[in-house]
């Protein structure tokens, strides 16, 4: 049994920060990247360009870097702003935002190529076919072809929300309090960097089982067999 020396409900926090901002940034990301498929996919050339460029520039740059222009850089912007109307006091971006920010569009960029495949392999006739029965092009895209693609895209998006979970770990660097800041917090006051890392690296992995738990969960809820025979 590992020692926490008393710094066991640190981690626990720090592992209630980490499920919140990872949950959070999934949902902006998917968000993201369901738009950025979407413009990918589209017949208007400004807007594919403009989705081919967020996915390479974002594919193309680590995530710690985002984390910083977000945090660095949004810190800069309020305080440019705040001071056109005279305040001239330091104006820090909250921690945990400018995480969910950057962690939202990182996952945007990864997911936007997920959608956009799972959203290719749907047949044509389908969409000929709503279309067809008069069903306009928004709600052709949400009753008919919505519904298959998360079935078609979910493997993915698993996999990118286990890299998500773990990439969470970087916005440590910009003080929020998450698993891996509380296991510095706990070395820096025993001096015992192996048990406590240990202990952050063992949060991860059940972290992570969860969640492909919870993945393959929905893989096997979202198969017609497993529809049929519930």
């Amino acid at each position: 049994m590992i020692d926490l020396h008393g710094f066991g409900h640190l981690l626990l926090a720090g592992t209630w920060v980490t499920v919140k901002l990872a949950l959070v940034s999934l949902f902006f990301g998917l968000i993201f990247g369901l738009l950025g498929a979407s413009a990918k996919l589209s017949k208007y050339k400004f807007l594919r360009w403009m989705a081919t460029g967020y996915t390479t520039i974002v594919r193309g740059i680590p995530e710690l870097l985002i984390v910083f222009a977000i945090y660095f850089g949004g810190s800069a912007l309020l305080m440019s702003v705040a001071s056109l109307f005279g305040y001239e006091d330091y104006i820090e971006v909250n921690p945990f935002m400018a995480g969910v920010a950057a962690l939202s569009i990182a996952f945007g960029a990864y997911a936007t190529e997920v959608f956009r495949m799972a959203i290719l392999s749907i047949p044509q006739g389908q969409w000929e076919s709503a279309q067809a029965l008069g069903m306009t092009p928004a709600k052709t895209f949400s009753r008919i072809i919505l519904p298959q693609v998360w079935r078609v895209a979910l493997p993915g998006l698993g996999n990118l929300f286990q890299v998500l979970m773990k990439d969470t770990a970087l916005v440590s660097v910009v003080g929020l309090q998450d698993i891996i800041r509380q296991a510095s917090t706990a070395v820096s006051s025993t001096n015992e960097p192996f048990t406590f890392y240990l202990a952050a690296a063992c949060i991860y992995l059940v972290l992570t089982a969860f969640a492909t738990a919870g993945t393959l969960w929905m893989e096997r809820a979202c198969t017609p067999q497993a529809r049929y025979k519930g």
